[in-house]
């Protein structure tokens, strides 16, 4: 097998499919040109039966859907800024609040307010990890 049939990415595989869709042919013979072209490879049958299913049904795109109204998952120093002033706002708020007033997924929240802003929940607060004596009498 050449080394360049590894590097097929998901449109030009599709196109493909979808070439052979247009000649009429049958998943099975699809998939058997694949696989005796590609060995280990190639696509499953089901993958080509699925393919099919959806140029019949007149789905004929090649490119892949958008995840529309995927939660942000990146930590920007913008977010943990915006996190540590609704706790500075109010200490008692829970972290499943921050999370849809940001628009971000809740199991970021928590890692962020651990690690980046160094607090953890004490009761129904959040306060900083490390505190004086001082600090301990106020609570």
């Amino acid at each position: 097998m050449s080394g360049y049939a590894r590097d097929f990415n998901n449109i030009e595989t599709r196109t493909l499919k979808f070439l052979f869709f247009l000649q009429g042919k049958t998943p099975k013979e699809i998939h058997a040109i694949r696989t005796e072209t590609l060995g280990e490879y190639a696509s499953s049958y089901a993958t080509f039966k699925k393919c099919d299913d959806q140029f019949k049904r007149g789905n004929f795109s090649t490119c892949d859907a958008p995840c529309p109204g995927r939660p942000k998952t990146l930590t920007t120093p913008e977010i943990i800024d915006q996190i540590h002033e609704l706790i500075l706002e109010e200490s008692r708020i829970p972290a499943k609040s921050i999370a849809e007033q940001l628009g971000i997924s809740c199991e970021r929240v928590g890692p962020i307010i651990h690690e980046y802003l160094d607090k953890r929940k004490l009761s129904t607060k959040w306060v900083p990890k490390c505190l004086n004596a001082d600090q301990k009498r106020q609570l």
